[in-house]
């Protein structure tokens, strides 16, 4: 069964299918260097590391303390892990 997101449409399915194409860290960073803004890249990459730090059963302080992310920062990423699509777990476990 494949996944249908609320958010879906023929543009952002565009957008992942190019996503697919890119075969090497190098890659990705050219083309998030000119798709994203640098505190953009910056965001994804401090959520990543929270949920990976949450599933490491760290608390909300210990996290903050270490990655200085906001409360509501860690609490999306907490709520995403816990009812989410699932996406966290999909990146994290590989």
């Amino acid at each position: 069964m494949s996944y249908k997101s609320s958010f879906s449409t023929e543009d952002i399915d565009k957008l992942f299918e190019a996503f697919l194409k890119i075969k090497t860290k190098e890659e990705f960073y050219r083309v998030f260097e000119d798709l994203c803004t640098i505190n953009e890249i910056n965001d994804m990459a401090l959520r990543l590391k929270v949920a990976n730090m949450l599933k490491n059963k760290m608390s909300f302080q210990e996290i903050s303390n270490a990655t200085k992310a906001s409360t509501a920062t860690i609490s999306r990423v907490s709520k995403a892990l816990n009812y989410g699509a699932k996406g966290y777990d999909i990146i994290t476990d590989k």
